[in-house]
C-alpha cells in the first residue's frame, strides 16, 4: 500500500540511479528505430543549477522523454564546456588566496591547476542536473577541452586558415585592461550613465588667435588624436578642410578630414579623431588615411607614445591631468553634462578599451551566408519565429569575428612563428616544423581560442568528428536545440555557420527559444535585489517533480516566466492530488489486469473515460511536438485533476459500491488502465512520482515507464461521449451558479430542465442519482413550461435549466453584497487605469511595475465581470 503522503526524497534518487543502472538514457547508434537527438547546450564548468537551466534542461528531457516514449532511438547528448575566461578567473581567485599569481607558477603548471580544480568541482552542475531528472546519455558526456573536441577544434581551424578564412591582422579590439585579453561585443555590458563633454579648442596650424571646437567624452585619448573630422556639406568648416590643427599638449600638427561621420547637429559640427582608441574614428582613420597612434598600455596606462610626463598614468587620472592642462592654456571651452552608455567587461566589471593588437579573425561574411540562406529558406526554423528576425539583424551586419584571447586556459591556437615572422599553422608542431623547413626555429603562438569557437563545434565534434562515426552519421542533423535568446548569435549563429561549412547540412531543424525566468512582479532575478528563487531549494522543498511542473506549465512561447514560490507549492499540491488518486484505486482494488481490453469495455462512464484517454495523449503529444509546452501542461493537469479524480472516480463511486459484480470488475480494471496511461502521458514533465506509481500500482511490470510506449486512441464512443459530457456540463453549471450566488453547501436545491428532447430525458433517468448527489439537488425534473420566477436560468444542451434558489436564500442580502463587491472592485480598477493611462508613470515605472499593474487590472476586471453575472442571474431570477 502507497504511504499516505507522497515523499519526493524518497524516490527521487531511487529512481535515477534504477534508470542508470538499467541504461534507460542510452541512445543505441546500432538501433534501426528512428532517430531523435538534442544537443545539450553545454553549461559552464564553473556553473551550478539557476532557474534558467532548469527551465532549458526540463524542456529537453519532456521532448527527449517523449520521443523516447514514441519509440525513437533518442539521444540527448550531455557534455560541459571549458569557459575559458570564467574558469580562468575562478583558479586565479583560488590562487590569490594563496598568496600565488598564474605568472608565478608559469603556464603549464597553471593549466595543470586548472584541470585539477575541474577534476575536484567540474561536475558539480552535472550532479544537480541529474537531480533535476535529465536523462541524458551520460556514457557519451564530453567536454570542449577533452581530447577529441581539442582533435576537432585544430582540424577545423587549420582548415579555415588555409581557405582564407581565417587571418591574422591588427586591428582595434575590445581590450580587458584587468584579464589582458580581448573579448567579443557580446561579452561587453553597455551601462547607462550621466557623463561628461568636454569642449576644446584645437589651435589652427599658422593662424593666430583662430580654432576649431571638438567635443569629447574621452579626454585622455586625445593625446593620440590623428585628425579632425567635419561633415564635407557643413559651410561653417568648408574652408578649413585639407587645413591642420595644432594638437595641444602633444603639439603635433594633424588634419582636417571632411567625412560624413561627423554630425553637424551634435555639439560643435567637430569631431576629434583617434583611430587607435575608437571603433568609429578607426573606420574615419582608414577612409581618411589618417595615422594611428596607440597612447595606451595593456593595463589602460598611458605608453611611450605619450608626452614623458604621462607615460605611465592610469587613463582616469591622466583624464584629470589633461582637463587641467587645457584650462590652463586656455583651451577648454565649456563641460556639458552628457547621458552616455560605458562598455564594462561582463567579467572583470572594469572599463573596456578599444585597443589596437594583433589578433587571429574569422572571415564571418563568408560563413554567414549559407546559415542566413539555410533560415531564410525553412532549413531551420525558429519557434517562435520572431527570432528569425534577432537573427536576421546579426547575420547580415555581421563583422569579423575575433577568435583570440590571451589568456592561458582554452585551446592554443595552433599556429608557429619563425624568427621573420612567417607564420605555419597545422595540426601538430611537428608539420609547422616540415612546413617550415629544418633547423628553422619556431615558436608556439600563445593565444587561445574564444570559447564559443569550440562551442561553435559542439553538434559534430561531440559525435565523433572529425572522424566518420556511425553516431555523427544517425545522429547528425540534430533535430531541436533549445535555448535563450541571449546566445542566438554567441552560440546558435555559429554553429549554424561551423555545421554548414564543415558537414554541408543544418545543425539542427528547429531552434526553440524560451523565455526569461523572472520573480513573480516580472523583474530579473539578481542576487543584489534578493529575489532569486534557487531551483535547488525548490526541490528540497517540494520535489522535482513539482519545480519540472511549475516551469512547463508557465513557459507559454514568447512570454517570460513570472515565478512564484506559490506556484511551485501549487503544482506540489498537484502531484499530492495524483498521490492520494491512486491511493483511492488501490483501497477499491483497481489494479493493472493483465490481459484488458479497453477498447471492450460496456459501460458509458468507462467507454467515455477510455475515449477520452485517448484524446488527452493525442492533444499532449501534438502540444509537445509543436513546443506548445505550457498547454501540455495545462491538458494533462486538466484531464487528471478534473476528468479522472474530480468526475471519473465520483461517477464510478456508486458503481464500486454496486452488486452488479461485472460492473465493478471492469470499472475496477478501467479505472487501473486510465491511472496507467495518465502516467504515460505526465512521465516527460513528472518522471519521479510517476515512475514511483508505476511500479507500486501493479504487482509486476514488464519494464519501467521510462522505456513504455505513448498513450495511442483505442476507443470512440460518441454517444457515450455525448451523455457523459452534458452529464458533466449539467453538474457544473449548477455548481457554478450556487458557488457565484454564495448558495450554501447544505442546502439541497430544486432544478427543471425545460425543452428537454426524449434522449436528454432518457439520460436525466439514467444519471438522477449521481445528478442529485453531484449537485446536491433535492429534485430534478423536466417541465414543459417556462418558469416565471424564482430561478436562475441557464441553458445546457437544447434544455433551459431553471435552478430555484430564491426559495433557499436571503435575495435582497446577497443582491447587496454583490452591489457592494462590484462597486468597490469598479473603484480599485478606475485607480489603476487611471494610473496606466498616466504617460509620465508608465515612462518612468520600472517596466516590471507597470506589467504588474496591468496583470492585477486584467485579474480584478474579470473577478468583477463574474460578480456582475451572478447579479445579472439574480436579477432575472427575480
Amino acid at each position: 500500500m502507497l504511504d499516505k503522503k507522497f515523499n519526493p526524497a524518497a524516490v527521487e534518487e531511487k529512481h535515477y540511479k534504477l534508470w542508470e543502472d538499467n541504461n534507460a538514457f542510452a541512445a543505441n547508434t546500432q538501433s534501426d528505430k528512428a532517430p531523435y537527438t538534442i544537443m545539450m547546450p553545454p553549461p559552464n564548468v564553473t556553473g551550478s543549477l539557476h532557474m534558467g537551466h532548469a527551465l532549458t534542461f526540463t524542456l529537453q528531457d519532456i521532448l527527449i522523454r517523449y520521443n523516447r516514449m514514441q519509440g525513437k532511438d533518442s539521444l540527448w547528448q550531455p557534455g560541459t564546456d571549458h569557459a575559458g575566461i570564467a574558469t580562468q578567473m575562478v583558479v586565479e581567485r583560488r590562487l590569490e588566496g594563496e598568496g600565488v599569481t598564474r605568472h608565478d607558477l608559469g603556464r603549464d603548471k597553471f593549466i595543470d591547476k586548472i584541470w585539477e580544480w575541474k577534476e575536484e568541482s567540474g561536475g558539480t552542475i552535472v550532479k544537480q542536473l541529474r537531480r533535476l531528472g535529465a536523462s541524458a546519455d551520460w556514457a557519451k558526456e564530453r567536454f570542449t577541452m577533452d581530447e577529441g573536441c581539442s582533435e576537432a577544434v585544430r582540424k577545423v581551424f587549420v582548415q579555415l586558415y588555409k581557405e582564407g578564412l581565417i587571418y591574422r591582422d591588427k586591428k582595434l579590439v575590445n581590450w580587458d585592461p584587468k584579464l589582458h585579453t580581448a573579448i567579443s561585443d557580446l561579452e561587453v555590458e553597455q551601462r547607462e550613465t550621466n557623463g561628461k563633454m568636454w569642449y576644446f579648442n584645437y589651435p589652427l596650424e599658422g593662424e593666430d588667435g583662430k580654432f576649431i571646437t571638438v567635443g569629447t567624452t574621452r579626454p585622455e585619448t586625445m593625446l593620440g588624436d590623428t585628425g579632425v573630422a567635419v561633415h564635407p556639406d557643413d559651410e561653417r568648416y568648408k574652408d578649413l578642410i585639407g587645413k591642420n590643427v595644432i594638437l595641444p599638449i602633444v603639439n603635433r600638427a594633424i588634419p582636417i578630414v571632411a567625412d560624413e561621420y561627423a554630425d553637424p547637429e551634435k555639439g560643435s559640427g567637430a569631431v576629434k579623431i583617434t583611430p587607435g582608441h575608437d571603433f568609429n574614428d578607426y573606420e574615419v582613420g582608414k577612409r581618411c588615411d589618417l595615422e594611428i597612434i596607440n597612447v595606451l598600455d595593456l593595463n589602460a596606462k598611458l605608453n611611450e607614445n605619450a608626452p614623458a610626463e604621462y607615460q605611465g598614468m592610469d587613463r582616469f587620472d591622466a583624464r584629470e591631468k589633461i582637463v587641467a592642462e587645457m584650462e590652463s592654456l586656455g583651451l577648454l571651452v565649456k563641460i556639458e553634462e552628457n547621458p552616455m552608455t560605458i562598455p564594462y567587461g561582463d567579467r572583470s566589471g572594469v572599463v573596456i578599451e578599444p585597443w589596437l593588437t594583433d589578433q587571429w579573425f574569422v572571415n564571418a561574411e563568408v560563413l554567414a551566408k549559407p546559415a542566413l540562406e539555410a533560415v531564410e529558406t525553412g532549413k531551420t526554423r525558429f519557434v517562435p519565429k520572431q527570432w528569425e528576425n534577432t537573427y536576421y539583424e546579426w547575420m547580415r551586419n555581421i563583422q569579423p569575428w575575433c577568435i583570440s584571447r590571451q589568456i592561458w586556459w582554452g585551446h592554443q591556437i595552433p599556429a608557429w612563428f619563425d624568427e621573420n615572422g612567417n607564420i605555419y599553422v597545422e595540426m601538430t608542431e611537428e608539420e609547422a616544423q616540415k612546413a617550415a623547413g629544418e633547423g628553422v626555429k619556431l615558436t608556439r603562438e600563445t593565444d587561445v581560442l574564444d570559447t564559443w569557437f569550440s562551442s561553435a563545434l559542439w553538434p559534430f565534434s561531440t559525435l565523433g568528428w572529425p572522424e566518420k562515426t556511425a553516431e555523427l552519421e544517425k545522429y547528425y542533423t540534430t533535430d531541436v536545440l533549445v535555448t535563450g535568446f541571449d546566445i542566438i548569435f554567441f552560440w546558435v549563429a555559429r554553429m549554424m555557420m561551423m555545421g554548414i561549412h564543415f558537414m554541408g547540412e543544418v545543425p539542427f531543424k528547429d531552434v526553440y527559444i524560451h523565455a526569461l525566468v523572472r520573480d513573480e512582479h516580472g523583474a530579473k532575478m539578481s542576487k543584489s535585489k534578493g529575489n532569486v528563487i534557487d531551483p535547488l531549494e525548490m526541490i528540497d522543498e517540494f520535489g522535482a517533480d513539482a519545480m519540472r511542473f511549475t516551469l512547463t506549465a508557465m513557459a507559454a512561447q514568447g512570454r517570460d516566466i513570472k515565478l512564484a514560490k506559490s506556484r511551485v507549492e501549487g503544482y506540489r499540491n498537484f502531484a499530492t492530488k495524483l498521490w492520494n488518486a491512486a491511493r483511492f484505486c488501490q483501497m477499491n482494488g483497481c489494479k493493472p489486469v493483465d490481459g484488458f481490453d479497453p477498447a471492450a469495455v460496456q459501460h458509458p462512464v468507462n467507454r467515455w473515460i477510455v475515449g477520452k484517454v485517448g484524446d488527452i495523449a493525442a492533444e499532449v503529444g501534438r502540444q509537445i511536438e509543436e513546443y506548445r509546452f505550457n498547454e501540455s501542461a495545462n491538458s494533462i493537469y486538466g484531464f487528471a485533476w478534473g476528468t479522472f479524480c474530480d468526475w471519473y472516480l465520483e461517477f464510478t463511486k456508486p458503481i464500486l459500491n454496486g452488486a452488479d459484480e461485472a460492473a465493478v470488475e471492469e470499472t475496477k480494471a478501467t479505472t487501473a488502465w486510465v491511472l496507467d496511461q495518465i502516467l504515460h502521458v505526465l512521465h516527460p514533465s513528472m518522471p519521479y512520482i510517476t515512475e514511483e506509481l508505476w511500479e507500486s500500482m501493479a504487482d509486476e511490470r514488464a519494464n519501467q515507464l521510462i522505456s513504455s510506449s505513448w498513450p495511442q486512441k483505442v476507443l470512440e464512443d460518441a454517444d457515450a461521449n455525448e451523455e457523459m459530457d452534458w452529464l458533466v456540463n449539467l453538474i457544473s453549471t449548477i455548481r457554478t451558479t450556487r458557488s457565484e450566488l454564495n448558495v450554501p453547501g447544505s442546502v439541497q436545491l430544486d432544478v427543471f430542465l425545460q425543452g428537454a428532447s426524449d434522449v436528454t430525458v432518457q439520460r436525466l433517468e439514467r444519471n438522477m442519482d449521481l445528478i442529485k448527489r453531484m449537485a446536491r439537488l433535492q429534485k430534478v425534473e423536466p417541465i414543459t413550461e417556462a418558469i416565471a420566477q424564482g430561478c436562475v436560468q441557464e441553458v445546457v444542451g437544447e434544455s433551459t435549466v431553471f435552478i430555484n434558489v430564491v426559495d433557499h436564500m436571503d435575495v435582497n442580502a446577497e443582491k447587496a453584497r454583490l452591489e457592494k463587491e462590484i462597486a468597490n472592485l469598479d473603484k480599485i480598477i478606475g485607480g489603476k487605469e487611471k494610473k496606466l493611462s498616466n504617460e509620465k508613470f508608465v515612462a518612468n515605472a520600472p517596466a516590471d511595475v507597470v506589467e504588474t499593474e496591468r496583470t492585477k487590472v486584467a485579474e480584478l476586471t474579470a473577478k468583477n465581470d463574474k460578480f456582475k453575472e451572478a447579479l445579472a442571474r439574480l436579477t432575472t431570477a427575480l
